[in-house]
């Protein structure tokens, strides 16, 4: 059994597309499964985001958190709502 955790490394992508892209990546996740972004600065407008629009289906654990790269462990608890799509914010970074 693979227990390897995939990294998706956003340090590279630009802001303009990049929430979209990590959270099309969390929303194609089977439940119970995750993935470790690492970026460049604390997301936390994307969290704001998954909170605002999917409160509870998300877990969100940070390994790492120092000047000049983050990593967050997102895992996705429940099925998701059909009804929700996300209008994905830009970094503001």
């Amino acid at each position: 059994m693979n227990t390897q955790i995939e990294i998706f490394d956003g340090r590279e992508i630009p802001c303009s597309v990049k929430h979209g892209l990590i959270i099309a990546k969390w929303r194609a996740l089977p439940v119970g499964q995750a993935f470790v972004l690492v970026n460049d600065h604390d997301p936390v407008r994307l969290r704001n985001q998954f909170t605002e629009l999917w409160p509870e289906t998300f877990a969100w654990n940070y390994l790492l958190q120092s000047p000049g790269e983050f990593r967050v462990v997102i895992t996705k608890l429940k099925p998701l709502p059909d009804a929700v799509e996300a209008q994905p914010l830009n970094c503001g970074h």
